[in-house]
C-alpha cells in the first residue's frame, strides 16, 4: 500500500488534476500464508489478481513490487512505467548486534527466499533456515520470540516504512545477490490503452527501466522466477550500463557468478548475453 500511494502521488503530480482512487485487492499470497514460494509454482502468486482486475477493466493501472512481477506478462497486458527503486540489498536483523560472520555456530535464520538461503549458506555451510512469511511486524514478532537467531528479508520494504534502525547488517552484494528487480516498483497497465500508456509514460525513469530490463531477461532467459535461487542487479551510469548475475546450488556448495556490460540501449541483449554465459558453465544443470 506504501508502493502503490507513492505511485499515485507521482501520478498526481505529474498530471494535475487527475483523479485516482486506490483499490484493495488481496492476492493469493496474501490470502495463504503457509504457501510455500520456494518453488516456480509460487510465481505470479501476488500479482495476478490484480492482473485480472486490469484485463477485466476493473482497475486502470496495476502498481507492483517488480521481483514479484513474472518475466512473462499475460497477452493484453504490459509494463508501462518503472518508477523507482529503493536500496536492493537484503537485510539481516538479530536480536542482538551479531552480523553475519558473527553469528554463532549452527545458528537459525528465518527466511522466505531460496535465493537468500542458498547464497547465505555459499558464504557460512554452518548456518540453517527456517521458512517464514508474514509482514514486517509478524516476521519482527517470531524473532523476538525466539523462533529463529536472525530474519533476513528486502531492505527496501524496511526502509519504505521507515524501520531501517532496526537493522542489524544491510548484506554486501558480493555476500547476496538480490533478486531481479528487488527494491524497484512498476506500473502494469493494458496494451492497448493509449490514455493510461501516456500517463505511464510521464513516471517512467528510464535510465532504471533499462537496468530492470537487463534484470528480467537474465532471469527470463535462465528460465527462472522470483522464487528460484538466482541473483541479478544492473547499474546504469551515462551510456553504459553494467550487470552481475549468479545461480547457486540448493545446497549452497557451488556458485556461478559472471559480470557482464554494455551499451544501455542494448540492455535486453546484455542480459540475455550473460545468461548465456551462465549457461554455458553449468547455471542450466544447478537450475534443474
Amino acid at each position: 500500500m506504501h508502493q502503490c500511494e507513492r505511485a499515485v502521488s507521482l501520478l498526481k503530480k505529474a498530471a494535475p488534476g487527475q483523479e485516482f482512487e486506490i483499490k484493495k485487492i488481496r492476492t493469493l499470497g496474501d490470502k495463504d500464508q503457509d504457501l510455500a514460494l520456494n518453488n516456480t509454482g509460487g510465481v505470479g502468486i501476488f500479482v495476478k489478481e490484480l492482473e485480472k482486475a486490469l484485463l477485466a477493466g476493473e482497475i486502470d493501472l496495476a502498481v507492483h513490487s517488480l521481483k514479484d512481477l513474472p518475466t512473462d506478462l499475460p497477452q493484453g497486458l504490459k509494463l508501462g512505467a518503472v518508477t523507482e527503486r529503493e536500496d536492493p540489498r537484503d537485510a539481516l536483523i538479530t536480536n542482538g548486534d551479531q552480523k553475519l560472520d558473527q553469528l554463532s555456530n549452527g545458528a537459525l535464520l528465518g527466511t522466505g527466499s531460496l535465493r537468500r538461503s542458498v547464497q547465505l549458506r555459499h558464504f557460512r555451510s554452518d548456518l540453517n533456515f527456517v521458512p517464514v512469511r508474514g509482514n514486517l511486524d509478524t516476521r519482527l514478532r517470531k524473532l523476538r520470540e525466539g523462533q529463529f537467531d536472525a530474519l533476513v528479508l528486502a531492505l527496501a520494504g524496511i526502509k519504505r516504512l521507515g524501520r531501517q534502525d532496526e537493522v542489524t547488517q544491510s548484506l554486501p552484494l558480493d555476500i547476496c545477490l538480490p533478486a531481479a528487480g528487488q527494491g524497484a516498483v512498476g506500473i502494469e497497465i493494458r496494451s492497448g490503452d493509449e490514455e493510461m500508456g501516456s500517463l505511464s509514460s510521464k513516471v517512467n525513469n528510464y535510465l532504471l527501466r533499462c537496468s530492470i530490463l537487463a534484470e528480467r531477461m537474465f532471469l527470463n532467459r535462465l528460465g527462472g522466477g522470483c522464487h528460484v535461487p538466482i541473483g541479478a542487479l544492473a547499474n546504469a551510469q551515462g551510456k553504459e550500463l553494467v550487470l552481475k548475475g549468479s545461480v547457486v546450488s540448493l545446497d549452497g556448495r557451488e556458485m556461478l557468478k559472471e559480470e557482464k556490460s554494455g551499451d544501455i540501449s542494448s540492455a535486453e541483449e546484455v542480459g540475455i548475453s550473460l545468461a548465456e554465459e551462465l549457461l554455458a558453465i553449468g547455471a542450466g544443470e544447478l537450475l534443474q
